[in-house]
């Protein structure tokens, strides 16, 4: 038996573990003030489904676990949230709109590793559905920035309009059918460069003067604002609608003070294939760190697709990866407060210990008992290494004193606190 984890996997032991659980909490928290309510979907699916046309587009299949049952039905992992949770408003059409969703779970996908980057990961996805308005944009832009806060994260998003890209795109002769995939090339740009984006389009079969149209327009510094864009609305109605839904959320950005810290970037991407408007990324501002924390979208044709209707569900979502947050919080090398409120360190006196732990707890507190016996020096030791604020040491003389002392760690000041141990 080979005593090692699988490759792309990994164990969180209790003092990492504990920082996972707070970030998850704190995103929680955030979702539920700004409305959202939760929703778990399974983790097992249809192939079909996750391989259908508003999938994760074809770079993601190829990493898609898949596997059969006993009735041999072809199965996949979850390689997102975003795709079950499609399917449960095509499922569920009695559901009222608009239809605002948080959900917390694992996926898995076959790809690179990198740090922040693995095969099984956390996803925390928010999604809100039956909203045409850049209103939703705003809000879930607005509560990005609101959990980073909270995390202690300094961020930037950078957003992009996908109706904009695309008929940029159109505009140097580049095929309709050939947009998905050079949309694809364009969203490893930061991670590889002008250059070999370029080199890549030609290998795709594009014609060398498109790729020269698209390398200049990467490289010009004057094409980095949406009014230096407005020359391009006369070629097709695509980047007029693109210009039109920025303007509309720009407007909201400024009034929210925003516009500072949510930066419009015509460069960006995203490479999934069912975005249709709006698009962005979570980046961390200090260079350390170069995997974005979140990023998502609108992706208003998803549902219907699914459904094959003619309905329109304006659908805009964005998820933020929590082993990616983790990972740029370990680099801050922050101390972490641990969760426990008070250890009780028993000299001899391990009943009343049971009890006063027993007691403590119904109070609402954490209680850690140490239960092992050791020095006392050792004992506090440990306690000060988990980062335990408070401790009560209770030896003989406590217990017939019918009192015990609290001690603050960090600033060795002392509570005596009377309490009736006797028990006739």
């Amino acid at each position: 038996m080979r005593y090692q984890n699988v490759k792309g996997t990994e164990d969180f032991l209790p003092e990492r573990e504990f920082i996972r659980r707070k970030v998850r909490r704190t995103l929680e928290d955030v979702f539920i003030q700004y409305g959202y309510q939760p929703l778990e979907t399974p983790i097992l699916n249809y192939t079909s489904l996750l391989a259908s046309k508003y999938g994760g587009g074809a770079e993601i299949l190829e990493e898609m676990y898949q596997l059969s049952d006993r009735g041999e039905r072809d199965l996949a992992l979850r390689y997102d949230l975003t795709v079950p949770f499609t399917k449960v408003i095509a499922l569920n059409p009695a559901i009222r709109m608009p239809f605002k969703r948080y959900e917390i779970g694992k996926v898995f996908r076959d790809g690179p590793i990198k740090k922040g980057r693995l095969r099984e990961f956390t996803q925390c996805d928010v999604d809100c559905v039956g909203v045409s308005s850049q209103m939703a944009e705003a809000e879930l832009m607005t509560m990005s920035q609101d959990a980073c806060t909270r995390l202690g994260l300094d961020v930037t998003i950078q957003y992009n309009n996908r109706k904009l890209l695309t008929g940029i795109l159109l505009s140097f002769s580049i095929k309709p059918e050939e947009t998905s995939a050079v949309i694809l090339t364009l969203d490893k740009l930061e991670k590889i460069g002008v250059k070999a984006v370029a080199d890549e389009l030609l290998e795709k079969g594009l014609p060398a003067a498109s790729v020269v149209q698209i390398t200049e327009f990467l490289t010009a510094a004057d094409k980095r604002t949406p009014k230096s864009l407005a020359a391009f609305t006369e070629t097709n109605e695509l980047i007029r609608e693109g210009l039109a839904e920025l303007d509309e959320l720009q407007s909201y950005l400024s009034y929210l003070s925003l516009d500072t810290t949510c930066l419009f970037n015509p460069f960006l991407a995203r490479g999934l294939d069912f975005y249709t408007n709006t698009v962005y990324e979570i980046f961390l501002n200090k260079n350390t760190f170069t995997s974005s924390l979140g990023s998502g979208g609108r992706y208003d044709q998803a549902i219907a697709g699914l459904m094959e209707a003619d309905q329109a569900f304006g659908t805009i979502g964005i998820s933020f990866g929590l082993d990616a947050i983790f990972a740029a919080l370990d680099l801050q090398t922050k101390p972490v407060k641990g969760e426990t409120d008070i250890c009780i360190i028993p000299l001899q006196t391990e009943k009343q210990s049971l009890l006063l732990a027993q007691d403590l707890r119904k109070q609402g507190l954490s209680v850690e008992l140490n239960m092992k016996p050791s020095k006392l020096s050792k004992a506090l030791d440990r306690a000060n290494k988990d980062n335990i604020p408070r401790v009560i040491v209770l030896g003989e003389a406590e217990v017939q004193q019918n009192a015990y002392t609290i001690k603050t760690m960090a600033t060795g000041e002392e509570e005596r606190v009377v309490y009736d141990f006797r028990r006739e």
